[in-house]
């Protein structure tokens, strides 16, 4: 912390110490400030990261980016980029933002605009994956219509879920097997291992049905999955700076907005407010018509991309949904199996309840 800094914390009363011969000494805030620094700790917003970064073209590079660099070059706010950060543990998020769709899909963190791919570097093999796939396709599938950031969401989405399916599969093939033999023989090895998968289901069911949701919230939302459509946004934006760099005179010819206007052509103040009051009634007329429409077509190849995923995904949670069925089965006929075998043994004699007992 500069000293700036300390002199705006310092507080106009002194901290009071005794040292090691019992006097009394006296130290102000910022000189405590300064003396005295956590180890380890780094100044707030100034720390980096590896990231890889991809381009539309299918080539990558690895660079160093601080927290700042990337809000200020993809306009996010800093709590988008805390779904991103390793240190913590968020569940899976798709987020549209202006220049930017933050995705936050198990191991794949990664920053997705019009151009490039920023993705957080890591030595997981799904991060491997992602790149390794993501600039294959790029340089081979040249014919492909769908713009960047589509293409990128896609490979996000299939490599997810994928992975979830291919868990879901392995620990479907391992639990069965136990449930069979806990329901021929019952004992606390075969317990203990039921209890621990059932543990293994319950986290699994929960990530899955996170990145069903996710899927599921952004379809029901066409305003969300405009706001994802950043080639076309940027194509208007830059469509829209270039025309408002110009405009027409009353004779046809084109100026600069720039360039200065004769007193005699400008136009009065009464017509400036008869064109805004106009432009702002048809705005309001047609407004919500023309938005509806260039949003279907816009993102009808997101939706219907974001609908395969959603029918993988959610078979994939009905595969596990099923299997904690079956382990249900399984816990009421081992309860109604030692209920029968208590019964027998009370019948027969061989067991008796205890004295205290009511």
């Amino acid at each position: 912390m500069d000293e700036t800094q300390d002199q705006y914390y310092s507080s106009s009363l002194p901290e009071i110490s005794l040292s090691r011969d019992g006097s009394v000494r006296s130290y102000s805030n910022a000189q405590i400030n300064r003396g005295t620094g956590m180890p380890g700790l780094k100044k707030r917003g100034h720390g980096s990261r590896s990231w890889i970064k991809i381009g539309n073209d299918g080539n990558f590079e690895t660079v160093r980016l601080d927290k700042a660099t990337i809000m200020r070059n993809c306009s996010l706010p800093s709590r988008d980029l805390r779904l991103l950060d390793p240190m913590f543990i968020y569940p899976s998020a798709i987020l549209g933002r202006e220049k930017a769709i933050v995705v936050n899909l198990e191991q794949i963190r990664c920053i997705i605009t019009a151009d490039e791919v920023i993705l957080m570097n890591s030595l997981d093999g799904s991060v491997g994956q992602y790149r390794s796939e993501l600039c294959s396709r790029l340089k081979n599938e040249k014919a492909d219509d769908l713009p960047f950031e589509i293409r990128a969401l896609e490979l996000a989405l299939e490599l997810t879920c994928t992975s979830l399916d291919a868990q879901v599969n392995e620990l479907e093939m391992e639990i069965y097997p136990v449930l069979d033999e806990l329901a021929s023989s019952i004992s606390t090895l075969n317990l203990e291992r039921v209890r621990r998968f059932k543990g293994h289901l319950l986290a699994l069911t929960q990530r899955v049905q996170k990145v069903r949701d996710e899927i599921e919230h952004l379809m029901d939302d066409d305003g969300d999955m405009a706001e994802m459509c950043l080639t076309e946004k940027k194509r208007r934006s830059d469509t829209y700076t270039i025309n408002d760099c110009f405009q027409t005179n009353a004779s046809g010819g084109v100026i600069s907005k720039s360039a200065p206007v004769s007193p005699e052509r400008t136009t009065s103040g009464v017509q400036m407010l008869q064109r805004a009051f106009s432009s702002i009634g048809n705005s309001s007329k047609h407004g919500s018509s023309m938005v509806s429409s260039d949003n279907e077509e816009r993102i009808e190849p997101l939706e219907m991309l974001l609908e395969a995923y959603f029918v993988l995904i959610d078979n994939t949670l009905n595969t596990l949904l099923s299997l904690k069925e079956y382990i249900d089965d399984t816990e009421d006929f081992i309860n109604i199996k030692l209920a029968a075998l208590l019964f027998t043994l009370f019948i027969t004699g061989k067991y008796s309840k205890p004295a205290n007992t009511v």
